[in-house]
């Protein structure tokens, strides 16, 4: 986990660079409106995007009100990823129950842009309603990117619906290419990808710091395991929860094969991750989301990343 002075001199440094777009993530560290605000500020060209904030922790109308506050900030620079986060983090870390997914999905977008609009809302939904509600500032734009962060095809599907792009992680490659040569026979939207990424000349040390980031997922997220356990890596993914049960992120990361952290991840020396990138290229993404893993000290990694992705 990067603090907060280092995510902002990782932005500094990106700003000089041909960057399309900084993400900052959300999870139970740095808030993200103030991150986003905090980075923009650090930055004049490159578009902000939130990766991801989830939709039970605030009320529609507050992600709207966030939206706006950092989308006129950044001079209208943002880009909203929203996500539906996991079970332990809604009903253990926020208080919540994780209920209907998909349509409280559909519902906040739908407030989301009604909010955007500067028209008052009266919204009468499954979920939600609302009265009398308008933003007492105006937008910088009247509409914002939202991109919807999607794991199953339900989820998918409500994304092609409504949402201005969709957001992926951790997709097996011919799966992806799949997907998305199926979604965009619909209706083209942008497609990104967050690939957690780990660059050092020492391909041995990438290779170590993507497997224990890999690991951290499969084990505490249900929803990529069970994902992957139904796309290619049924085996891989149980011995890997199986082993986080008995002894926690102790060794459970050199249970993953190779051909999983291929797969999955950008890892090793920078050539190496060149030619890695390329091949999620490959499958259709729009715009790959490098997820910086530090190998070693932080800043000395971020600019061996950057030389290696960001400088060309």
């Amino acid at each position: 986990m990067l603090s907060i002075k280092e995510v902002l001199n990782c932005a500094e440094i990106i700003s000089n660079t041909k960057t399309d777009t900084i993400w900052v993530p959300e999870t139970w560290g740095m808030e993200n409106f103030s991150m986003l605000s905090a980075v923009s500020s650090k930055t004049s060209v490159q578009k902000i995007g939130s990766s991801i904030i989830n939709i039970y922790s605030r009320s529609p109308v507050a992600i709207a009100m966030g939206a706006v506050t950092v989308d006129t900030i950044s001079n209208g620079r943002l880009i909203l990823g929203l996500g539906t986060s996991s079970v332990p983090i809604v009903e253990t870390f926020h208080g919540y129950k994780f209920e209907n997914p998909l349509k409280r999905m559909k519902e906040y977008v739908e407030i989301i842009k009604l909010a955007l609009s500067g028209k008052p809302i009266n919204y009468s939904g499954e979920i939600f309603n609302l009265k009398n509600f308008t933003l007492l500032v105006k937008p910088q734009r009247e509409s914002i990117p939202i991109y919807i962060a999607a794991v199953n095809k339900k989820m998918v599907d409500l994304t092609l619906d409504i949402g201005d792009g969709v957001i992926f992680y951790l997709r097996p490659k011919n799966e992806m290419k799949d997907t998305i040569s199926k979604m965009q026979s619909k209706r083209k939207i942008d497609v990104t990808c967050q690939i957690i990424t780990c660059v050092s000349e020492n391909s041995q040390e990438a290779i170590d710091r993507a497997k224990k980031t890999l690991a951290f997922y499969i084990s505490v997220g249900k929803i990529y395991r069970e994902f992957l356990a139904k796309n290619g890596f049924e085996n891989e993914t149980s011995n890997i929860f199986e082993e986080f049960k008995k002894s926690g992120f102790t060794s459970n990361h050199e249970l993953i094969p190779d051909s999983m952290l291929k797969e999955l991840t950008i890892s090793g020396t920078p050539e190496e991750c060149k030619k890695q990138l390329q091949t999620f290229s490959d499958t259709g993404i729009d715009l790959p989301i490098i997820q910086f893993n530090p190998v070693g000290n932080t800043m000395e990694s971020f600019r061996v990343l950057q030389k290696t992705f960001l400088d060309e």
